[in-house]
């Protein structure tokens, strides 16, 4: 039997138990594929379906401080998730920062560059066109492009030609089609792609640490306890390890 499975009959109370029969999740865009996989096990195991909404964290938690429908919020930085606390709309005692993940600079296939990352270099040099990331001041990876172009001494020179997305895998759909001949994403989506290769990666101390917070919804009509235990199990833990998050993220 799966682990996954094993652990889910051993820790969750039986489908039949549970007053829902959904659980609706607005997870950071970047998640997709990692909780594509996790919650297709979790609902064959539970019968209990997860509906997704998956865009910037900034936007999920303006969506949900508007009234959207959610049980569950999973943010990709911890902005968002104190910007929902601070106004009592989730329960603070289910939020749990249980993910990392690191900051990488990316190129279409095949037009890859050098790069060094110190204030030495200067990066507007060592590419032509746009540099792809979330909008700088609303959406996580964005922010976190900012803060280390601004650490690295780099954003003065190249500020206008970084174009902003609604989400890091709008800014990643722009690099592979080479709209964008440059980019600022999290490692786990570059490695989710084959079509863009990874420059390299951005040093810890040019930005605030990447870290994934979880919480249920105040207002949620659902329990998404077991669900939250679910993601935040060893076994849970390794397929996040799979592609490519850290699961002891610095904080």
């Amino acid at each position: 039997m799966n682990k996954i499975f094993t652990f889910l009959a051993l820790t969750l109370i039986s489908a039949t138990s549970f007053a829902e029969e959904k659980l609706t999740v607005f997870a950071a865009a970047s998640l997709t594929n990692v909780l594509t996989e996790l919650d297709a096990q979790y609902e064959k195991a539970t019968g209990i379906k997860v509906i997704h909404s998956f865009a910037a964290s900034s936007a999920l938690a303006k969506q949900i401080e508007n009234g959207a429908p959610a049980d569950v919020f999973i943010s990709a930085d911890l902005k968002w998730m104190n910007y929902l606390q601070d106004k009592s709309l989730i329960n603070k005692t289910t939020r749990k920062n249980f993910l990392g993940n690191r900051l990488v600079l990316i190129a279409p296939k095949a037009k890859a560059f050098d790069v060094r990352f110190d204030n030495t270099f200067d990066l507007s040099k060592a590419f032509d066109g746009h540099l792809c990331t979330g909008d700088v001041e609303s959406v996580p990876i964005g922010i976190y492009a900012k803060e280390a172009l601004t650490n690295l001494g780099w954003w003065k020179d190249i500020k206008s030609r970084v174009a902003g997305t609604q989400h890091v895998r709008g800014a990643l759909t722009f690099v592979e089609r080479g709209e964008c001949l440059a980019g600022i994403v999290y490692e786990t989506d570059a490695k989710a792609s084959s079509k863009v290769d990874l420059v390299g990666v951005f040093p810890e101390m040019s930005h605030s640490p990447v870290v994934y917070s979880v919480a249920a919804i105040a207002s949620g009509k659902n329990i998404p306890q077991p669900y939250l235990t679910y993601l935040q199990s060893p076994d849970a833990l390794n397929v996040f390890k799979k592609y490519g998050f850290n699961v002891n993220p610095k904080q």
